[in-house]
């Protein structure tokens, strides 16, 4: 199980409209995080795990490492395939560019997708398992 994760973005704002988006068919929140950053997780009130999203650059990136050269993957639980594909309209809708259409994964048992490039070019991705991808 993740405590945390984090990915640093370009432009705040257009992160934040995207993230926003996505939070809604996935029943997670956005947080603000001071001026640079904000948070992602299931709510104010149960912080972790979370998805930490800004623009600071972290002291642990080796030299010449900068926004959307090292793709990240991320992957959300939905609780069903009407929050995957809710998420996936609502991440195009918000900025997002088409990473793989919602639909039944091959080499997966049960597993329910989707993936959306933020725009950053992350791979964010939706996902239902078991009884909730049928």
């Amino acid at each position: 199980m993740l405590d945390h994760t984090g990915i640093v973005v370009t432009d705040l704002k257009r992160a934040r409209r995207f993230y926003d988006a996505i939070a809604k068919p996935l029943g997670l929140a956005t947080a603000d995080n001071g001026e640079q950053s904000f948070l992602l997780g299931r709510s104010a009130e149960e912080r972790i795990p979370y998805l930490w999203i800004g623009t600071l650059r972290p002291s642990y990136w080796v030299e010449g490492s900068r926004a959307g050269i090292n793709q990240m993957h991320v992957a959300f639980v939905a609780p069903d395939k009407a929050a995957v594909d809710a998420f996936h309209r609502a991440a195009l809708a918000a900025g997002g560019r088409d990473n793989g259409a919602p639909g039944l994964r091959k080499g997966a048992e049960a597993y329910y997708g989707a993936f959306v490039l933020d725009p950053d070019g992350n791979n964010i991705e939706a996902c239902a398992r078991g009884p909730a991808a049928a």
